[in-house]
């Protein structure tokens, strides 16, 4: 049966460069990096590929953002094989923190008719895992997350999830969110075909208004959270080291340990 899958994307800062933050608003500052698709995406986007070379049907590329996300994100993802995108670019989401962006998204997918809603569990920039879940709270659908394999079968989703006591096999009907880890897969590589074939591909821009986004509920001001300051890394370097002419140094590191609030 034909699965039509969203998959949901986000444009970060390449991920061995230098960030910084904003002076003035304290938001990441993302013009002064290269940014490319965030990797874990790129999972999400593979695995929901996978899912379409066995069932066929369609994905849909959706993200936020400015008028870069649609070159280095939405059309990246074209690119490996999904068949459209939809960017929602508003200056009114500047500054949304996990929670708005969420709701923002879930806005977004409610305006389609979809079987699954792929992301990645998490960003390269801001690694909250929250996204996923927080979208499936807002369209009231059931959130697999930290999953590494996906499979559908009549109208159900199984998903396979590591964890530190095993393995965990999760089954859920369908519309359903899935967050999917890194290490699922290994993205497949853009062709210079699929490269060329992305340039055609439909890509709708919505704005806020065209989302029914509520502006109280995005932005800086409708964040939940809030940078209140930050400063430089320090370069310091500190040593301490823990000597074992006694047979004590378990005890010694374990009480270190303790002290710093790591155990």
């Amino acid at each position: 049966m034909p699965l039509s899958i969203a998959v949901c994307v986000k444009r970060v800062p390449d991920t061995a460069a230098e960030k910084k933050l904003d002076d003035g608003d304290k938001t990441l500052d993302r013009d002064s990096v290269e940014s490319i698709l965030n990797p874990v995406d790129e999972m999400a986007v593979e695995e929901a590929l996978k899912l379409k070379e066995a069932n066929e049907g369609e994905v849909t590329i959706v993200c936020a953002g400015p008028e870069g996300a649609a070159q280095q994100a939405i059309r990246k993802a074209l690119s490996m094989g999904a068949d459209k995108g939809v960017h929602l670019k508003d200056d009114s989401l500047h500054g949304s923190d996990a929670q708005g962006i969420a709701y923002a998204l879930a806005q977004v997918l409610k305006k389609g008719e979809y079987d699954l809603i792929l992301c990645g569990a998490e960003s390269t920039d801001a690694r909250t895992n929250l996204v996923p879940p927080a979208i499936a709270e807002h369209l009231n659908l059931p959130n697999l997350n930290f999953v590494k394999n996906v499979e559908t079968s009549d109208g159900k989703v199984t998903a396979h999830r590591e964890t530190d006591k095993g393995h965990d096999v999760l089954e859920s009907s369908t519309p359903a969110v899935l967050g999917v880890v890194w290490g699922a897969n290994e993205p497949r590589y853009p062709s210079f075909k699929g490269i060329m074939a992305a340039k055609q591909k439909p890509l709708e821009t919505l704005s806020a208004a065209d989302a029914e986004i509520d502006a109280s509920k995005v932005g800086l001001d409708g964040s939940k959270t809030e940078v209140l300051e930050f400063g430089a890394r320090s370069t310091e370097r500190q040593k301490n080291v823990v000597d074992n002419k006694e047979g004590d140094a378990h005890v010694k590191l374990a009480d270190f340990l303790q002290q710093q609030k790591f155990i």
